[in-house]
């Protein structure tokens, strides 16, 4: 698939091929009518207007930290049932006390509110100034990956999990048009970080950044294209206890489905401990 693969196992190149073939379906696919992110379609409908609300869905990446996206993603319709409305001419007017007050009563919308409420009110300061109370500006123009990852990492509490993640859902879910994809990385969490090692992409105990540079290395044109593909790998079937291999699209490149096979068909039991032995590549 590039320059690069002589150098890459030939297990590890058609593992990657794969991943990729399914994220470059979802990325080449029409754009859904209503991207779900709450479970709630009144919620999901101002997260996906990002021509009329495009701050609801910067202010709702910003929130995705530390809770349950759907927890997280809902809080700008929350916040907009309390004031009635979410203009941005509304949320400029806002003190940092009123936000405060909007994210914690009559009951907290997170789980670290008044924490999320300073960066909240941050973000609708930043929007309100350096983009002229259009959060649009962040991606519109087609401009560069970097510059799009650099914009959101401007914000506060903004770091680089949740900046590649917005940009990656601009592009994958609303098919913002970018210069380039080269600086979408992966978004490493539990679900992407199991089925990494399990693999056999990355050794069991890989850090963050390890998991960030392998899919770099794998696929430097747009390693994030490997993101969705993996997350859903390990949210539907890749589970921590009783993975459901059968169902996996994976299932003949998997190393680790392929020891607990041997080891179910010898013993007639699963592989000890649970999930699945995990092989180490150094």
């Amino acid at each position: 698939m590039n320059s690069e693969s002589e150098h890459i196992p030939m297990d590890i190149v058609a593992s990657r091929d794969r991943l990729v073939e399914h994220g470059e379906m979802l990325f080449r696919s029409p754009r859904e009518p209503l991207i779900k992110f709450t479970g709630l379609t009144e919620a999901d409908e101002l997260v996906n207007d990002i021509s009329s609300y495009p701050h609801a869905f910067v202010l709702a990446c910003i929130m995705d930290q530390q809770v349950k996206a759907e927890k997280a993603w809902i809080i700008p319709y929350r916040i907009s049932q309390r004031l009635n409305g979410f203009s941005m001419q509304t949320l400029a007017q806002l003190s940092p006390n009123d936000v405060n007050n909007l994210m914690t009563q009559p009951e907290p919308l997170h789980r670290f509110s008044d924490r999320m409420a300073g960066f909240f009110y941050s973000a609708i300061q930043r929007i309100n100034s350096q983009y002229t109370q259009d959060a649009s500006q962040i991606w519109s123009g087609r401009p560069s990956s970097a510059e799009v990852v650099y914009r959101f990492l401007e914000f506060d509490g903004v770091g680089q999990k949740v900046g590649t993640m917005a940009a990656n859902i601009l592009v994958r879910e609303f098919k913002i048009l970018l210069a380039d994809y080269y600086s979408i990385d992966i978004s490493v969490d539990r679900h992407i970080r199991r089925v990494f090692t399990r693999l056999g992409l990355c050794a069991a105990k890989s850090t963050e950044a390890q998991i960030i540079y392998r899919a770099r290395a794998l696929y430097p044109e747009f390693p994030g294209m490997m993101d969705f593909p993996c997350w859903e790998i390990g949210n539907k079937w890749c589970k921590p206890q009783s993975p459901q291999c059968g169902a996996c699209y994976m299932l003949d490149l998997c190393p680790t489905a392929a020891v607990s096979c041997y080891h179910h068909n010898v013993t007639g039991v699963d592989a000890p401990g649970g999930p699945f032995p995990s092989r180490v590549r150094t």
